[in-house]
């Protein structure tokens, strides 16, 4: 695999790009306020609405919902101060009681009623509705308590307590800037493509948070991510980082780095209405053409282990007896031969067929989109890759409106999430089946798993999905990534989570003295 030398032009660029800084003068700084650095632009911060990372992220700072997953991805309690299982279709919550949201009114259990039935109302065309199809009523049973009925047994519903709350009668997601929740901060400033403002919450329950506020500043460029750090006006990075920025900024600063494996799995989405990507054996022969340990170990610098599938080695309903598909371009010629795509000219220009392949303009995801490119060409696949700004990207994979794209999932709990991304009724908006994959034995599994509340059975039959999906390939598994956290000396307090949530973020506080390393 021929790589470009990127490192080796990092000096240059960061040379140029200082001497283009170095006359600016400092923008000032909010007053105990931390900077985070993010490299694209959140979509929506109503937890209703967001689907993206940077949005259920940065809304899980803003509202608070009746659980929440700890470092450790066990449900905590948070509006609710306990809860329990009538039987398989009841569950009853007793909520916290003093709890306000921003603007000084009581959260109680209507808001908690009001919040869940938007989401199921089809004409907010919410993306959570899918998983809460089998929700059939909310019911209050007094200011304090709240009653969910399902219509079915439903063994992931404790994911779903995961919503965050709004006050009743909050309208839909285009009212950004007028958002309200009971968070450890309030929303401040929402500007688009600039950045997030979050102020703290001085009267939260649980107790102010150490620093004044957050600012989120969207910075696409990964070099000038480093640039604003060296020069500190970022304080705190997490993922969004260059992996040949990291011996750059180890070496031309104080950074305090942390790195550890995480749980969130990049993928290529593929369109399987695309009569190409609809057979079997191309997306296949797509997967033996892709050579994912050179990229980790050149592109990624190892930051990265390859992936089998979507659930990573630590969940508790992992497969590992799933089928692989290691480098291996010469079967990836026979298959496509198989499929009825023979290469019109052996070894000459002409491809069997082209594919185009949508990523953000971020550098890194160029580069391997580049790396893509080549190595689909050496099975005789052109690869036109096109390039878009985050939002027009996303809008465009929610839409269906591509052939081959890459995208990562995070914050995954229960193996449920299948459901969501792979049944048949799943295709937005009601849910995330973005590649339109239909198979009828899949979804009966992943109605059974969604039944029964027998922990081994649910592992047999989340097994037998994963096995069928490493086989199908609705989507193509890429590499779990590790979480890096480049962050200043004098910050306290921040607990990485394996998924990536900024949670810990309402424990930050600036030391007097820098932490041990």
């Amino acid at each position: 695999m021929r790589l470009k030398p990127f490192f080796l032009l990092v000096a240059v660029w960061i040379g140029a790009a200082l001497a283009a800084c170095l006359p600016s003068p400092q923008p000032n700084r909010p007053s105990g306020y931390l900077i985070i650095a993010l490299e694209s632009n959140p979509t929506h911060l109503d937890p209703r609405y967001a689907t993206d990372a940077n949005s259920v992220r940065i809304a899980g700072l803003i509202f608070n919902s009746l659980t929440r997953t700890d470092e450790h991805s066990r449900f905590r309690p948070d509006l609710a101060e306990r809860w329990e299982a009538i039987d398989d279709l009841t569950y009853l919550f007793h909520l916290k009681k003093g709890i306000t949201f921003h603007n000084g009114k009581p959260l109680t259990a209507a808001d908690i009623k009001f919040t869940y039935e938007s989401v199921l109302d089809p004409n907010n065309r919410s993306p959570r509705r899918g998983p809460l199809q089998l929700l059939k009523a909310v019911d209050l049973i007094g200011p304090y308590q709240i009653l969910f009925r399902l219509s079915a047994p439903y063994a992931p519903f404790l994911e779903n307590s995961t919503l965050g709350i709004v006050p009743a009668g909050t309208p839909g997601a285009a009212q950004e800037n007028s958002l309200i929740g009971s968070g450890p901060f309030s929303l401040e400033e929402f500007s688009p493509g600039e950045k997030v403002v979050l102020k703290a919450n001085s009267s939260y329950w649980e107790g102010s948070p150490g620093v004044s506020g957050l600012v989120f500043k969207i910075i696409p460029d990964a070099i000038a991510r480093s640039l604003e750090f060296k020069k500190g006006t970022v304080d705190f990075i997490q993922n969004d980082i260059e992996p040949d920025m990291l011996p750059w900024l180890k070496k031309n600063t104080d950074a305090f780095i942390i790195t550890h494996q995480g749980t969130i799995f990049q993928y290529i989405g593929v369109n399987l209405d695309h009569p190409i990507l609809k057979v079997r054996e191309v997306r296949q022969a797509i997967a033996y053409a892709i050579d994912r340990e050179a990229i980790i170990r050149h592109l990624l610098k190892g930051l990265a282990a390859p992936a089998t599938g979507l659930l990573s080695p630590s969940h508790w309903a992992y497969e590992p007896s799933v089928p692989r598909f290691p480098y291996d371009p010469e079967e990836a010629k026979r298959l496509l031969d198989r499929a009825g795509f023979p290469d019109p000219d052996g070894d000459g220009p002409l491809p069997r067929f082209k594919l185009s392949y949508k990523t953000t303009t971020l550098d890194l995801r160029r580069r391997i989109a580049e790396a893509f490119k080549e190595q689909l060409a050496r099975v005789g696949i052109e690869l036109e890759v096109r390039t878009y700004e985050w939002g027009t990207f996303y809008g465009d994979i929610q839409k269906g409106n591509f052939h081959l794209y890459s995208l990562s999932w995070v914050g995954i709990t229960d193996p449920d999430i299948y459901f969501t991304l792979f049944h048949s009724r799943s295709t937005p908006p009601s849910g995330n089946n973005r590649g339109r994959y239909r198979n009828p034995e899949v979804d009966q599994l992943l109605e059974e798993g969604r039944k029964s509340l027998n922990l081994e059975e649910r592992k047999r039959i989340y097994g037998g999905v994963q096995k069928i999906l490493a086989l199908d390939l609705p989507t193509i598994p890429l590499w779990w990534q590790k979480n890096v956290v480049v962050m200043k000396r004098n910050i306290a307090g921040f607990v990485p989570y394996p998924d990536g949530d900024l949670t810990s973020l309402k424990n930050v506080s600036f030391a007097p003295s820098p932490p041990s390393s």
